[in-house]
């Protein structure tokens, strides 16, 4: 058995976190590779913070592509080799003419969970614009899926089962810089990363849209690291980097953006 209440020290998401648990009971008793439903990043980074305390368990998560947000896990003992091909996964195509009536993110995650499955069942969804969206979803719904996604907003749609090389992954811009400092408060660091003012970045992290490694800050004080990163709902990833003290006694940071 695993130490479960050492591995759930500070641990958020605590519930997926002892599923998660269980399963990796199950690996070790079996000796199989043993798969998590999609996760969220706040959720994987649980997992992985869990697990790297751990010498005879070993974790691979996968998404479809390099980028994924949301994640399958593939668990198994250390002693196993695990690839990514053991992480089971598989894509959708939902097209349409959406020149007229535009579907967003949420309308077609809506469209999906509108069948009656849920969320953990899906992974990303790639949004193309007028034609439709692609998502990644776990194979034993895909043909459920194809009969059921008809519609998303008013537009008829076509489901199909794709191969996961056809995803049109778009690759993240990245845009590096530098900023100078008097402190390494979050306000401060990730207004000047996203280009936009210190009290609009106060609002956002007040109202919950911003998150320091994957998890949910509210405090504008919180002072960033390097090796941090700052995610924006909607706006991309801030990552900190090298962090320099000036004569002045200044923070210089070094800032990648993600796009």
């Amino acid at each position: 058995m695993l130490p479960r209440e050492d591995l759930l020290k500070g641990i958020e998401e605590r519930d997926t976190a002892v599923r998660v648990i269980d399963q990796a009971e199950q690996a070790i008793k079996t000796w199989e590779v043993v798969c998590t439903d999609f996760v969220s990043p706040p959720e994987l980074a649980d997992i992985q913070r869990m697990f790297q305390r751990l010498a005879d368990v070993v974790t691979l998560p996968w998404g479809g592509y390099p980028q994924a947000e949301r994640q399958r896990v593939a668990i198994a003992r250390s002693e196993l080799p695990v690839e990514t091909s053991q992480v089971a996964i598989a894509a959708i195509d939902i097209s349409g003419n959406f020149l007229f009536d535009q579907a967003t993110h949420r309308d077609f995650l809506g469209a999906l969970l509108g069948t009656g499955i849920v969320r953990e069942k899906v992974g990303d969804i790639l949004v193309l614009g007028e034609r439709g969206a692609q998502a990644i979803v776990v194979p034993e719904l895909v043909e459920f899926l194809e009969m059921s996604v008809t519609q998303v907003r008013s537009v008829p749609v076509k489901t199909r089962r794709m191969d996961l090389s056809e995803l049109k992954i778009r690759e993240p811009k990245k845009k590096e810089m530098a900023t100078v400092e008097a402190s390494m408060r979050l306000d401060a660091v990730a207004s000047a990363g996203f280009g936009m003012s210190r009290s609009k970045m106060a609002d956002l992290i007040s109202t919950g849209d911003v998150r320091v490694n994957w998890k949910d800050i509210t405090q504008t004080s919180h002072q960033l690291k390097s090796g941090d990163l700052v995610a924006i709902r909607g706006k991309g990833r801030l990552e900190i980097g090298e962090v320099m003290i000036t004569k002045k006694d200044r923070y210089r940071v070094q800032l990648t953006r993600f796009v």
